[in-house]
């Protein structure tokens, strides 16, 4: 039955999108591209489909904007109240785990969204693929939305568990690049935030564009 109620989710899902995170040995990649579809029609150039949750947390979306959003606005206000009442912050595990029993929970009517979870705690970096179904899988790497074929090629060719965070920048970009070559539902810019032990960092427009000069991809244009 939970196989059968995951494949009707994925069957309705709109995800339009690619979206990635990896774990490196210094900590937490995650990236995504800018564009929101409504079927073939490019609907916006401009999507924050990448989400600060805590100091320690992060997460990607796809799918549906308006229920995605609506869980991360969950997400964030049970972190924040799990942080007052222990007085420490939310292990990567248990905010997947969080975000998992909540889609769980939904089957009459579920979020239509399917999530990146990324993370440092006291066991290090994680990254977590969390779908509509309440589905919560740990891996070193992962890409979802209808650009992860294009993508999961570039980060299976050149995936390493030993990557610094710097590395695995340059790794995301480039798989975000060739999907939105492929993917017409992906484009039109970078979103990247590196999560270490120290800080939670949302790289600038400004550090993005050197990266990419740096391994000689086009710059998208720059939006008003």
């Amino acid at each position: 039955m939970q196989g059968g109620f995951n494949q009707e989710i994925e069957q309705r899902l709109q995800t339009g999108t690619t979206t990635i995170g990896l774990v490196c040995k210094d900590g937490v990649v995650l990236a995504t591209e800018r564009r929101a579809t409504a079927g073939s029609f490019i609907a916006n150039k401009s999507t924050q489909k990448l989400f600060k949750l805590d100091e320690n947390l992060g997460v990607t979306i796809a799918g549906y904007v308006g229920d995605a959003q609506a869980l991360v606005r969950y997400l964030r206000a049970e972190i924040k109240l799990y942080g007052l009442r222990r007085n420490g912050p939310l292990t990567a595990e248990g905010a997947a785990t969080l975000l998992a029993n909540i889609l769980n929970g939904n089957r009459m009517f579920p979020y239509l969204a399917w999530l990146i979870l990324g993370g440092v705690d006291s066991k290090g970096g994680h990254v977590f693929s969390v779908d509509a179904g309440g589905g919560s899988i740990e891996d070193r790497f992962v890409s979802v939305g209808s650009g992860s074929t294009f993508a999961y090629g570039v980060l299976e060719e050149g995936y390493s568990r030993e990557m610094s965070t710097a590395e695995g920048v340059d790794l995301a970009l480039r798989g975000l690049t060739v999907a939105m070559k492929r993917d017409s539902a992906s484009g039109d810019g970078y979103l990247v935030n590196v999560i270490t032990s120290k800080e939670y960092r949302e790289l600038t427009e400004e550090e993005i564009f050197k990266r990419l000069k740096a391994l000689k991809i086009p710059l998208p244009p720059v939006l008003p």
